[in-house]
C-alpha cells in the first residue's frame, strides 16, 4: 500500500504518478517524478491513454494542459526501463503519445526546465506548446541506439520541417527555448514567471470559444479530408453559428452548446 503524506518521511520523495484536475473548463495533467526530472515510469506511459479517455467526453472539459511537477517538463523515458528486452516501453511510449494527439479538444504543454525524449515527444504530441525561458528540448534516441518509430518522426517533421528534424534525431543535441521559437517548436517564450499565469490566461480564451470550430479544425490540419459531411451537420444541428452570431451583435460572450460526444 502506497504510504500517505503523513506518512512519509520529510526526504521521501512523491512517488511517480500523473496527476489531473479540472477548474474553469481546463484540464491540468502534471507529470510527476521528483527523483528523476519527471521521467516517465512504464506505469506512467501506461495510465494516460486511459485518463485521457476519461476526459474526451467530459463536458467539464474544454482544453487540457500537459506540465510537469516543480522545475521541469520531463527528462523522458525512465532509462532503467530501457533495460528491459524487446520494444514494450517504446510501445507504450507510442501509444500514450498517440492518445495525446487524438484528443479531441485543444491541448497546450506547459514547458519549464527539461523537455527531453519522452517528455518531447509527449510535447509535440501537443496542439501547443508554450515555454519558460531556460527551458531545452532534446529528441535523444541517438544516444542510446533506439529507432524512433515512423509515426513520431513524421509528427516532428510536420512540426518543424525535415531539416530541424534531422539535426534533433541525428545529434540528440539539446536546443533553447530562443531556438525552439524560431523553428516553431514552441509557440510562445515566457519570462521566468509568467508560464503559469499566461496558460491559465490562453487556456481561458480556448475554453470560451466553439469547441464544434476547435474539434473539426483539429481534424482537417493533421491532413484528414473525409469528414466535411459529418462536420456540415454537426454544425448544422448544434447552434453554435447562431449563438456566435447572436451574441456578437447583442456583444455578449457566447454560450456555446456543442460538446464532443462518444
Amino acid at each position: 500500500m502506497e504510504p500517505t503524506p503523513a506518512e512519509r518521511t520529510p526526504t521521501e520523495p512523491a512517488p511517480p504518478r500523473l496527476t489531473a484536475a479540472v477548474a474553469d473548463g481546463v484540464a491540468t495533467v502534471t507529470i510527476t517524478h521528483p527523483a528523476k526530472r519527471n521521467a516517465l515510469t512504464p506505469s506512467m506511459w501506461r495510465a494516460l491513454p486511459g485518463l485521457l479517455a476519461g476526459m474526451a467526453t467530459d463536458p467539464a472539459v474544454r482544453a487540457l494542459v500537459l506540465t510537469g511537477a516543480g522545475d521541469s517538463f520531463s527528462a523522458g523515458a525512465d532509462i532503467g526501463a530501457l533495460r528491459e528486452p524487446g520494444d514494450a516501453i517504446q510501445d507504450l511510449s507510442v501509444a500514450a503519445e498517440e492518445a495525446l494527439a487524438a484528443f479531441p479538444k485543444p491541448t497546450l504543454a506547459a514547458v519549464r526546465g527539461y523537455c527531453v525524449g519522452g517528455g518531447a515527444q509527449l510535447a509535440v504530441a501537443c496542439d501547443l506548446r508554450f515555454a519558460e525561458e531556460g527551458a531545452r528540448f532534446g529528441i535523444t534516441p541517438a544516444k542510446l541506439g533506439v529507432v524512433y518509430r515512423s509515426s513520431s518522426t513524421r509528427r516532428l517533421v510536420s512540426l518543424v520541417g525535415p531539416s530541424t528534424a534531422k539535426y534533433l534525431l541525428f545529434s540528440g543535441e539539446l536546443i533553447e527555448t530562443e531556438r525552439a521559437l524560431r523553428v516553431g517548436l514552441v509557440d510562445e517564450v515566457l519570462a521566468p514567471g509568467e508560464l503559469g499565469k499566461r496558460v491559465a490566461e490562453f487556456t481561458r480564451v480556448l475554453a470560451a470559444r466553439s469547441q464544434l470550430t476547435q474539434a473539426a479544425a483539429k481534424e482537417y490540419a493533421t491532413g484528414r479530408e473525409d469528414r466535411d459531411a459529418h462536420w456540415d451537420g454537426q454544425a448544422r444541428g448544434s447552434g453554435d453559428r447562431a449563438e456566435g452570431v447572436a451574441a456578437f451583435l447583442e456583444r455578449r460572450t457566447p454560450r456555446f452548446g456543442w460538446t464532443v460526444r462518444d
